[in-house]
């Protein structure tokens, strides 16, 4: 990421591939100039094509008439990027792919700058052998989440507490009775409530600092059905330091792709911080890659919704007075 490249067109690039890689109408029209396409890539060539005969249909100068999609492979290059993302350029994919009215509002929200991050994508949530341990551990992933809501709670003593999460999945396989619960700690307790049955066992390590263990269903969904969870995390955290840098935050990793992502820490009234912000990770094990300080609501909470979020660490991390 470099300076001149602003922050907001970034952003509102992100949401446009996530609108290009999600299955359905989008997806569709440049799929078909593909022989063979790959799930979690954009060929740019084919993103080219559907630019142009736009163009050669609705020109904008009589240039556009004679439009080739390896000319304009180069621009969608930059566009998808977010390196030049112009407001002829964006008005142009919206209007050649036929983006539904709140979607291409929420695009030039994002391109305008709306003061606040709303997709959120990274070059990794965890390294790649720990990554692969948990492929290998769990198996192919037979679900999708749909939305994820955290609600974490630090407590009197500065140390995380509890976190109540209400996810909503569906089945992208046939009988999903499970879905996996994975986590940086084993000092834990999960409980599980609406949707869920029971844990499946003890927490178990999958790789380098990351545990697992399966939730269990209510019901057996079928290909393509959902449900809503709810369970709770309580933290084992009694001889825990609160001025440790990892007692001082809260993130989530994400592995895929994640829509309406929604976090909210709370924090008791006897135990303020000084400063708290929204970041995001370069991995479990990286560096801050981007950072935004916020301030507490009347609640003393802090919160932030993100529409899309996909390989990457993200959440909240703070400071004691």
């Amino acid at each position: 990421m470099t300076d001149s490249v602003p922050a907001s067109h970034l952003a509102a690039a992100s949401y446009l591939r996530e609108l290009l890689l999600r299955p359905g109408g989008y997806r569709g029209l440049w799929e078909q100039h593909v022989v063979r396409a790959r799930r979690d890539d954009i060929n740019q060539l084919a993103v080219a094509e559907v630019l142009a005969r736009h163009l050669w249909m609705h020109p904008r100068r009589p240039a556009d008439k004679d439009a080739r999609p390896l000319r304009l492979k180069d621009t969608v290059s930059r566009m998808l990027s977010g390196r030049m993302l112009s407001r002829s350029t964006l008005t142009l994919v919206i209007d050649a792919f036929g983006i539904a009215d709140d979607e291409a509002g929420r695009l030039w929200r994002l391109w305008g700058g709306t003061g606040a991050i709303s997709v959120l994508s990274g070059p990794r949530a965890m390294g790649p052998d720990t990554e692969q341990d948990v492929r290998t551990e769990l198996g192919p992933r037979r679900h999708q989440t749909l939305s994820l809501h955290d609600h974490v709670q630090v407590g009197r003593d500065g140390l995380l507490a509890r976190t109540r999460t209400l996810q909503v999945v569906e089945a992208t396989g046939a009988d999903l009775d499970r879905i996996p619960y994975l986590y940086d700690t084993s000092n834990l307790a999960l409980e599980v409530g609406q949707g869920c049955r029971e844990v499946s066992g003890q927490l178990y390590q999958v790789g380098d600092g990351v545990f697992a263990t399966e939730i269990l269903l209510s019901k057996v969904l079928a290909l393509g059905e959902t449900t809503t969870l709810e369970y709770s995390t309580t933290y084992l955290t009694s001889r825990a330091d609160p001025q440790e840098p990892s007692e001082r935050q809260y993130r989530r990793a994400v592995m895929g792709r994640l829509e309406n992502f929604d976090m909210r820490v709370e924090f008791h009234p006897d135990a303020l911080p000084a400063t708290v912000w929204w970041a995001s990770w370069d991995g479990l094990d990286g560096d801050i890659i981007q950072q935004e300080q916020l301030a507490l609501d009347s609640q003393n909470s802090a919160h932030r919704y993100l529409r899309f979020i996909s390989r990457t660490v993200a959440g909240f991390h703070w400071t004691w007075q």
